[in-house]
């Protein structure tokens, strides 16, 4: 059995262009979510999947200065970016990040990787009812669910978000946090003042705390969940949904 995990990656963002090589004590934020990410005990292999536009050689040679391996693809049909990212490999398993949760907790990736091997499902997540953290979002689906994902949704946001497909189509379980509060808690990178918030949580913590330490000075500490509170969650998926129309 071989677990991958790819994260997505790419220097375009409408909200925050270039966020990923923001900086937070000389590390780019795209090297801290990849280093957070290595600690798993269960991941076998980290794949960054970039696209293939000339403004992403920066994370290509980023990857190489990370021992990780990279793969460009499509930018907007990021299903297929996965896809065949993943399948030179043939996993059995895919653990899906996003490069915009630099805090992102390997012992919260291993929680979920082991509830999908264990449980009898197509893909398993801690996203389908939000009670962690934006910013400690995993998904685990199984390579199968992925290429008939890849294979018969049409729908713009199913290929640009990847897995609302599997979601709505196949046998998923979610993993539930025991304090819904946190739920209230923005670690994820989509807006300038979101990287505010993540630079005053590590100028207190530093780069190597569990996501719980992060998520208790957010709520306790009023100068920095006022930040970034405001910034709805989930919003470029719902704006995509928006503009849906099919491929064909």
């Amino acid at each position: 059995m071989k677990v991958i995990a790819i994260t997505q990656a790419r220097i375009g963002s409408t909200r925050f262009p270039g966020k990923i090589m923001s900086t937070i004590k000389s590390r780019s934020l795209l090297s801290i979510h990849i280093e957070r990410i290595k600690k798993s005990k269960k991941i076998d292999l980290v794949i960054i999947a970039t696209t293939d536009k000339k403004d992403d050689d920066i994370i290509e040679y980023e990857s190489n200065k990370l021992n990780v391996s990279c793969f460009r693809g499509e930018e907007e049909d990021v299903l297929d970016r996965f896809y065949r990212a993943a399948k030179p490999y043939e996993p059995t398993y895919i653990v899906r990040l996003t490069s915009d949760c630099p805090l992102i907790d390997y012992r919260l990736i291993d929680k979920v990787i082991d509830a999908a091997l264990s449980s009898d499902v197509d893909y398993c997540s801690n996203t389908l009812i939000e009670s962690y953290p934006d910013g400690q979002d995993v998904e685990v689906f199984s390579f199968r669910s992925l290429e008939k994902a890849w294979k018969e949704a049409v729908l713009l946001s199913d290929r640009e978000h990847v897995t609302p497909y599997m979601k709505r189509n196949l046998k998923v379980l979610n993993i539930h946090s025991t304090n819904m509060m946190f739920n209230k808690v923005r670690m994820t990178v989509d807006e300038p003042e979101d990287f505010m918030v993540i630079q005053r949580l590590v100028d207190k913590l530093g780069l190597d705390e569990k996501w719980e330490e992060y998520a208790e000075l957010y709520l306790n500490d009023k100068t920095i969940s006022e930040i970034n509170n405001s910034i709805t969650r989930n919003e470029g998926y719902m704006a995509s949904v928006k503009n849906d129309i099919t491929t064909g």
